[in-house]
């Protein structure tokens, strides 16, 4: 029987209690009455529904850091896994979904898509995992897209559940490349213990700058629009097919409340839009509700952004991000009147896990670790990256060694080969967002595939680019925006890390040297737009001994990240080289070439002096404490929030 139905014959009877009389106009008024008013004459009707949220996986299913190469009670989607049949046994109705970055992320993705190759008919272990735990629909996150379309397709084809993409589309046919949404005729049981049915109509949306992320791979095969008018496109479809409830599965930022037409981060203005009724979002690796209360319309108590119910549930498997929706019946449709939203955190003590996911990734798990344990050199000192954000780094300067090597081996002989060669990496696991324990940490001795992985963690290609003293210049000018403005006039203590910039984005070019002068201000925000046109944090560049010129050209090592982004400097690249070989595997050959590396970092970069009284500060593991370089200027200071540790730096 229809809701409508139900409603006028609940007016019906009211009428012929009070009266005895029933017309065909009072039946009809009380019946309108009754359909405008759902919650008059049907208080007690009501549908509960829970939605269950997960994000940036990246591929840590199992309980198991492959880069410490030992259990960590700290991640993965098995100890999720609890939470979520928890979270289940609470509500009779509730729909599971992932918000993508699933299939990258740990050596076990990179296994899968460059050593056991995925075959044809084969379901990735990622799907395998989530299958276990029976997820309704997910979406592709931006790291979807790091092997490549071939691969990501190969990867689709066999997955149980709908995987969802809204704003990617075909660059020859305009239509779109994935599935852009799903209906769910979810069936639920009502407070009365009726079953009734839910249309539940779910979205995908990621960050468009995959274009620029991986134009390598997606350059002329597709195009990426904006989230947010992309999602508006197809509500109305949505709403047509039946949705009685909208959830989007934003892999985006949160962003803030002004909306420029394809930026990343959007799930803000996503809130705002009245017909979505659920959001689960990420990318950003950070939580909510928790995170973000500096912006407007925001409600930590209940979970909601401009009313709708947000959650953000962190990274590698560590919350659950649980909606709670109350439905009731208006006309032949089913009207959200309440909403929360709570962010539920693994229980990172015990060793309590989902069997059934460990179960799915078993043969996956266990070849990679057998994998990543396979030697490929010998180091004669230990490899840390604790100090990576304010000294010249040995984690960094093997990647930088094993760049060159490998750029100066494939160019000889080319019309490049007499060009000075630069190299470019980044401290990829530097703390910061990712948490306190997200250092490299390698003992001296041995080094196998793991510990290789563990100092390049993403899945990136080898690049050359050819360009100007200028250009790199600008290029160290952005990298320098990891550092917060010091002012040397005031004393007490100030910030020396700027956390809201990438530590991947800090790239240390080798074979210059410079000094950074952070009592400038940043020339360029995290984005790389140019803020401070006259600001030169960059001091003394010098070649060989010599000034850099301007018009200088260089060659200069990079990652496919990199040269298919919008860096300054980087963009105005006259030549780029594409390897089409992993900067991990580079890293590898180079150490089974050398056999034992030393580690040591040559000191190309420096802080310029401050003078004054400022004290820098910075935060780091408190393992740190440990391995404090002599004649560093480092010194600890106290514990600090979220397991870190303060230290001070002290600049001549």
């Amino acid at each position: 029987m229809s809701i409508q139905k139900k409603a006028a014959m609940t007016a019906s009877a009211v009428v012929l209690a009070v009266s005895g009389l029933v017309t065909a106009d009072t039946t009809a008024l009380a019946a309108k009455n009754a359909v405008d008013n759902p919650g008059k004459g049907l208080e007690k009707q009501e549908v509960s529904l829970r939605i269950l949220g997960t994000s940036d996986i990246h591929t840590n299913f199992v309980n198991y850091d492959y880069y410490q190469d030992k259990i960590s009670n700290s991640l993965g989607l098995a100890k999720t896994g609890v939470l979520i049949k928890q979270a289940r046994t609470e509500s009779k109705n509730s729909l599971l979904f992932d918000n993508g970055d699933l299939i990258q992320g740990t050596p076990l993705g990179g296994y899968k898509a460059t050593v056991d190759k995925l075959e044809d008919g084969e379901l990735h272990p990622a799907y395998a995992a989530l299958q276990s735990l029976d997820f309704d629909a997910s979406t592709l996150g931006n790291h979807e897209f790091n092997f490549g379309l071939d691969y990501l397709d190969e990867t689709l084809d066999d997955a149980p559940f709908p995987v969802l993409n809204a704003n990617v589309y075909d660059a020859e046919t305009g239509k779109n490349r994935f599935t852009p949404y799903t209906i769910i005729d979810k069936e639920v049981v009502d407070n009365k213990g009726k079953k009734q049915t839910i249309q539940v109509g779910v979205i995908g949306v990621v960050a468009p700058q995959i274009m620029k992320w991986d134009r390598v791979n997606l350059e002329g095969k597709v195009v990426a629009k904006d989230a947010v008018e992309s999602v508006k496109k197809f509500l109305p479809e949505v709403k047509k097919a039946g949705a009685d409830v909208v959830v989007v599965l934003s892999h985006s930022g949160m962003g803030d409340a002004v909306h420029e037409v394809g930026e990343e981060n959007v799930t803000y203005q996503l809130s705002e839009v009245e017909e979505i009724d659920a959001i689960i979002t990420g990318h950003n690796h950070e939580q909510f509700p928790g995170a973000y209360s500096d912006l407007p319309n925001v409600d930590q108590e209940q979970g909601t952004i401009n009313g709708t119910p947000v959650v953000m549930p962190g990274k590698f498997g560590s919350h659950l991000g649980v909606i709670d929706l109350t439905l009731m019946p208006k006309g032949k449709e089913w009207t959200v009147v309440e909403e929360e939203a709570e962010l539920r955190a693994i229980d990172t003590k015990s060793n309590d896990v989902a069997e059934e996911v460990v179960n799915a990734v078993k043969e996956a798990h266990e070849a990679t670790i057998n994998y990543v344990r396979q030697p490929v050199g010998e180091t004669s000192a230990p490899i840390n990256s604790y100090f990576s954000l304010v000294k010249d780094d040995p984690s960094v300067q093997i990647v930088n060694n094993a760049q060159k090597w490998f750029v100066e081996e494939k160019v000889a002989g080319t019309a490049n080969a007499d060009l000075p060669l630069l190299t470019a990496a980044a401290p990829f696991k530097a703390g910061s967002r990712n948490g306190a324990e997200y250092y490299t940490d390698i003992a001296a001795g041995s080094i196998a595939i793991k510990n290789v992985a563990d100092l390049y963690v993403f899945d990136n290609t080898v690049f050359a680019l050819k360009m100007t003293g200028a250009d790199v210049k600008e290029w160290l000018e952005m990298s320098a925006g990891q550092f917060n403005q010091i002012n040397p006039a005031a004393a007490g203590e100030q910030a020396l890390i700027n956390n809201d910039f990438r530590t991947y984005n800090f790239d240390v070019i080798d074979g210059v040297t410079y000094d950074i002068d952070v009592t400038q201000p940043a020339k360029y925000d995290v984005d790389g737009n140019l803020v401070n046109e006259g600001a030169n944090r960059i001091k003394n560049l010098t070649y060989n001994g010599t000034p850099v010129a301007d018009k200088q050209e260089f060659l200069v090592a990079t990652n496919n990240y990199r040269a298919s982004g919008n860096f300054p400097g980087v963009r105005n690249a006259s030549e780029a080289i594409d390897f089409a070989y992993e900067n991990r595997q580079a890293i590898m050959d180079y150490m089974l070439e050398t056999g034992t590396i030393n580690p040591s970092a040559d000191g190309n970069w420096n802080f310029a002096p401050i003078g004054g009284d400022a004290t820098l500060t910075f935060e780091s593991s408190p393992k740190a404490q440990d391995v404090i370089p002599a004649d560093s200027g480092i010194k600890y200071l106290a514990p600090a929030t979220d397991g870190f540790a303060k230290f001070i730096l002290e600049v001549e």
